[in-house]
Parts: structure tokens; sequence; C-alpha cells
């Protein structure tokens, strides 16, 4: 997998073999710390029959304040807006909190909530996804920074503070001698009664309201000789959490009192990566970053034996093995589960064009899977896709990818929709022919089966390789006028570029006469 240099000094490598950057980081951040002191779910369904797929970039970080290299899930609201975080960028340099909003801004708006800062002690290096409370709010984890420099679980609260969002620590790990209470937590998440909890390189925590406005922490799972790398954790039904070690899954279960550990499946020589996905009949899902018969990693699948001998214990099922380049490589990301028992992933590596990394569907067909590859990553429209993506009520997926995007390679927000509409793009202009100097109105109309694109995309208008100007949809019309052609006869056509929804579009070129 590749690596790259952060403007930190320290290589970042994620969930290579032995999940490096999980113990590279926790182990740099503890040795550091020692020395100087309901995850909101989108409702699910089955993908329907595609007419044509299509993938789009919803935005395109520039590591500039605006944040850069995202690694954590996108989380919704219910007004139709993603929220994130980004590894690095904003404001001072060590990650944000992100808001992407459909409307305006060509498509879709980025707002950073809040940028984390080296020399502050609101934490630095977001790498999980977030969490809603009932009220709105948000709560994540940073990696790094805090009060001991060994990560925080924070709350931003809306109203009051730059980009309209307060910033509250809840807890800063290693506050305990040695780092007893943890390092480097990952993503949290709630039980029923609002405690949360969360990984760190020695265990799981709990944080619990302590009915005085704060909260407190406690292990409830401490490993001694390996470390846990989940991202995140998952409960089933009946109140269990499940996670991953750096070569097994764990399952604690709260019995009179008290959690209890069991590791319910060993790899032998690889790594389970994401964060565990779980069904209502406690089947546990998840990946490997490698392993397999070539190596290059697995989708598999737990199901708890109820009776016999074996009751209590699991049965692994090898769902896919990715074998060959052009079909993906190493799954870094977990997986997301629909309604109807089909399985959704991302490869940070492979496909067909490019080493870019790939969508992946696993069908479920009786009780056998069907893979297919839904989208291949081309670097423009993203590069290492490293979280889990979400699906909404009309089987549209949405996601991050660490880099790549159409500008600055710092990671993108994108969307994915299995079924798109064609799109028919025509042009007209006016007058033609016309004079030197003399202002032209070109027009394009945007049509589909469907009616027309939302107002407010863009059509851009060129001139074979140059851009003349731009125009705003508004009833299926765009417009761009210009006095600046020169004498003689240009080519122009209009190029919608799509949505989510929409196919993109060329219209046939229209010759424009200029008269001296």
């Amino acid at each position: 997998m590749r690596s790259r240099k952060s403007s930190r000094g320290t290589t970042i490598n994620l969930c290579s073999v032995g999940r490096k950057f999980w113990a590279g980081q926790r182990a740099m951040l503890l040795r550091t710390s020692i020395t100087s002191a309901l995850v909101l779910m989108l409702v699910p369904i089955a993908l329907q029959t595609a007419q044509a797929q299509t993938e789009t970039v919803l935005y395109n970080f520039t590591y500039g304040t605006d944040g850069g290299f995202p690694e954590g899930s996108l989380i919704p609201d219910g007004s139709g807006d993603l929220y994130g975080t980004t590894k690095e960028g904003g404001t001072y340099g060590y990650g944000t909190v992100f808001k992407v909003s459909p409307g305006g801004c060509n498509g879709w708006c980025e707002t950073v909530l809040h940028s984390f800062c080296y020399v502050c002690t609101d934490g630095n290096f977001p790498t999980s996804s977030l969490l809603f409370d009932s009220a709105g709010n948000l709560y994540g984890t940073t990696t790094g920074g805090g009060a001991y420099g060994a990560g925080t679980v924070f709350e931003l609260t809306p109203g009051g503070c730059s980009g309209g969002w307060c910033e509250t620590l809840i807890y800063n790990f290693c506050s305990l001698q040695n780092c007893a209470d943890g390092v480097g937590p990952g993503g949290v998440v709630w039980d029923s009664s609002g405690n949360l909890y969360g990984t760190v390189s020695n265990g799981v925590f709990e944080l619990s309201p302590n009915g005085n406005g704060g909260w407190t922490e406690q292990l409830i799972y401490s490993t001694q000789s390996s470390l846990v790398i989940s991202p995140g954790l998952a409960f089933d039904a009946t109140g269990n959490l499940y996670g991953f070690g750096n070569n097994f899954v764990f399952k604690l279960s709260f019995v009179n009192g008290t959690w209890i550990a069991n590791i319910i499946q060993s790899f032998d020589g690889t790594t389970p990566c994401g964060a565990p996905v779980v069904d209502s009949l406690n089947n546990v899902y998840g990946t490997t970053y490698s392993g397999g018969s070539q190596g290059y990693g697995t989708v598999w699948k737990l199901t708890p034996v109820t009776g016999g001998k074996g009751a209590g214990t699991y049965k692994q099922s090898i769902l896919h093995t990715f074998t060959v380049e052009k079909t993906g490589l190493y799954p870094v990301a977990g997986l997301t589960l629909d309604s109807s028992g089909n399985l959704y992933g991302t490869t940070s590596e492979g496909g067909k064009d490019g080493n870019y990394g790939t969508i992946f569907e696993l069908g479920l067909s009786g009780t056998s899977y069907k893979f297919k590859i839904l989208w291949n990553f081309n670097n423009k429209d993203g590069q290492e896709p490293l979280a889990s993506v979400i699906l909404d009520s009309s089987g549209h997926l949405y996601g991050t990818t660490e880099y790549g995007g159409p500008e600055f390679n710092a990671g993108t927000v994108f969307a994915f929709s299995p079924s798109s509409i064609a799109t028919t793009t025509t042009l007209t202009s006016s007058p033609n022919p016309s004079t030197s100097g003399e202002t032209v109105t070109f027009t394009a109309t945007v049509t589909s089966s469907a009616g027309a694109p939302p107002d407010g995309e863009t059509v851009s208008f060129m001139e074979g390789s140059t851009q003349l100007g731009t125009g705003t949809l508004s009833g299926g019309s765009a417009s761009f006028a210009t006095s600046s052609l020169p004498v003689g006869t240009s080519k122009v056509d209009a190029v919608y570029a799509g949505d989510i929804d929409f196919s993109g579009s060329t219209s046939k070129p229209v010759k424009q006469v200029v008269k001296q």
C-alpha cells in the first residue's frame, strides 16, 4: 500500500500487514506521552437495476483552510448535509471537522466547523467518523493532541463560535500513569443509556456522563500483548460490542455488571480492517487488508453457532478473495450492509482505470454472494478510499478518498449512483453570423427522460479544450454571452458534467461565424 510522508514528518501507512499505521502511530504517541508526562445511519435499500453508473466528486479538498486527506466515514443529518473529518489541513494544518451541503458552489458547498491546532489542547489529526446525539451535537476523536498529546474525545455544539460550532473536550487520553486510560482513540458509538464507547491502542474505553456536566472514563477491555486496531466498534441487538485486534475479532458482553471479553475469531498472518458490521442475526462482517490466496485481502463473515458442541462459537466464511489488480486490492475500509443483505465496500488500491481503488458490491442471492465492481477510481475522481461508504434511501453511496481529486490530490467527498439518467445537451447561438465586437449569446438546453437536471448546476462552453465561460442551469437552460470572439469561424460546444442522478453530456458543436 502507498505510503505518504506527512507534513509532520511521520510516515502514514494504513492497515498494511500488522496495521502499521495504528501500531506505529499509537506506539509513538504512547512513548511521547510517557516521557513528557449511534452512528447515525442512512436508511439502506437494495440497489436498483442500473441504467448507467456514475460517480460524482461532491467536494475536492485543497489541503488549505478547507482541510485535506480525509480518512473517516461520512455521516448525514436530516437535511441532506454530510459531515466528516480531514486528518490534516485547516487553519492550523492539523485537521478539521467539515460539512458539505447541496446547493450553490457549483453543486456542493464545504463549511469548516472546526480547525484543530497543534499548540492548542483541542487535539489534532482526526481520522475517524463522527457521531450525532439527539440534540444535534457532534462527537468525535483525535488521534493526537490534547492536554497530554495522546488524543481526545470532543463535542461540537452548533452556535456561537468559529464556523458556528463550539468545541468542548470531553476527555484527554494519557491522564493516568503509564497511559493506563489509553492512547490514540478510534471512533465512538452510543449505547441506549447515553454512554460512549471507543477503541484505544490498549483496549476499549467507556465514557459515561457523571451528572456534573462532565464525563468519567474507564477501560472496560484491556489488552496486554496485542494492539486493538479498530477505528470503530459495533453493537448487536442485545448490547454486545464487537471490534478488531491486530489479528483477531473480539466480543464484549455485559454480564452481572462486568464486561466479559471473548476472542471469537483469530486470523493467521493478516489484519482485519475497518469497523465491524453486525446484522440482525448477530452475524459479523468485515475485511482483511491482506490474506487470501494471493495476499490481496478478503471479505469475511462470522456466523454464531447456536446448537451442539460448538454453541457459542462462530463459523467463519470467506465471501470474497481479492486476486487481481483490475478487481481491486487491499480493502482498508469496513463494509456497509443494506436491508436485503447486500454488502458494499471499497478497496484502497487496484481497479481497471489504474491503481487508485474501487467500490464493490457483494450481492446476496440465497445463501451465496456475487461480487461486482461498481466503480473504478481514476485519481481525478478520487484515489485510495479508506473509510466505509454510507447508503441513502435512493441507493446512492457516499464516501471519501484520502487522495486524488481534479486539482489538488488532497482527497474528495464523492457520491456514487447505481442508476444515473442519460441526458442530451443542445446548443444554439444568436446572432449567427455576428460582427466583430458584437455580443453573442450561447444557450445550452439539457434534457432527459426524467426532465431537466436541478437548477444551479453548471454548463461549460468550450472551444476545443479552451473554456470560454460557464452558465448556470435554470429550468434546464444555461447561457453565456461574449463579445470577444475572433473574426472567422469558432466551433463551440456545451458540456454538462452531470451529477449523482444525471449523466453528463456534450452538445454537437455550433459553428459561430464572426465577420469583420
